[in-house]
């Protein structure tokens, strides 16, 4: 019976944080717009769903991702993970391999399934005429998010500080403004955001404080945080360097292709040329070189 009380709680929480939401949409259509709402019933049953939806996922977040993403953490930082020879010592950066694995792993599963997402590379697809691909941004923001979350395991095990990593990370950002595609630009700070959405950020949390907490000398306040923000700087990189090599690659495509029909057209010009010209017309030169090449 916790658990139905633990739901039942969710859901009077949710609806008093959906609320808002629906008078402010209600207020602006009918007050403002002063237009009847369209399909009226579907709309509130679409917030019924909404309510209910969020509900039973913050409840299995609380009953099942948190706990699991914490438990990972705690395993792999177990030192029958780190030494598996039994040795004694101290722990170094390289001893937390798994760790690295794990996270890239699990930034780049949660991605690929994010919502948001998905629903941004689409409408990118259709906005774009076919120009972006869909599983292309969805990979390429996907990768950006493993490395990501990847790096950030490394910077709590190490103890470095964050602005160092992030300052950095922006300095990559604001070069690669110049010189990547000006369509993708937008598109590509977008992604940063949509990444650090509902299935991303819960996982990735649990990892992180439970990293920091296994980890000697690491303070999960300090250290816990700040993988979500590098979740949300890598994709940036990730898809501008995505949208540079495809124009890298169409502009060698097409290049190739020039100097083929170039190379098709030198060819055939000599042989079009001796056709057309009579005889007469031809050099003398080139009437005696041709016998002496005879002789």
């Amino acid at each position: 019976m916790t658990w139905l009380y633990q739901l039942l709680e969710t859901l009077l929480l949710t609806m008093r944080d959906v609320i808002p939401i629906a008078i402010i949409l209600f207020g602006f259509q009918l007050g403002v717009l002063k237009r009847p709402i369209a399909n009226w019933k579907t709309v509130v049953l679409g917030f019924v769903y909404v309510t209910f939806g969020l509900s039973f996922f913050l409840v299995g977040l609380e009953l099942a991702l948190f706990p699991i993403g914490e438990n990972l953490a705690n395993q792999l930082t177990s030192p029958e993970i780190l030494h598996p020879d039994g040795s004694a010592g101290p722990y170094i950066w390289q001893d937390y391999l798994w760790v690295y694995v794990f996270a890239a792993a699990i930034g780049f599963s949660t991605t690929i399934a994010e919502p948001s997402l998905i629903a941004v590379a689409i409408k990118a697809n259709e906005v774009s005429g076919g120009t972006i691909s869909t599983q292309g941004l969805r990979i390429s923001v996907a990768i950006g998010v493993a490395f990501g979350i990847s790096l950030g395991c490394f910077r709590i095990v190490v103890g470095d500080p964050i602005h160092y990593y992030i300052m950095a990370g922006y300095v990559v950002v604001v070069i690669q403004t110049f010189y990547a595609p000006k369509s993708i630009i937008p598109l590509a700070y977008d992604s940063g955001g949509v990444t650090t959405s509902t299935v991303t950020v819960p996982l990735v949390a649990a990892l992180g404080l439970g990293l920091a907490s296994n980890v000697e000398g690491r303070n999960p306040l300090i250290d816990g945080f700040g993988l979500i923000a590098f979740a949300s700087l890598f994709p940036i990189i990730a898809v501008m360097s995505y949208a540079q090599l495809v124009a890298w690659l169409d502009k060698r495509k097409s290049q190739a292709i020039d100097e083929t029909e170039l190379n098709e057209k030198n060819a055939a010009v000599p042989a079009d040329i001796s056709e057309a010209l009579p005889s007469s017309a031809v050099p003398t030169s080139t009437i005696k070189n041709n016998h002496s090449i005879k002789e």
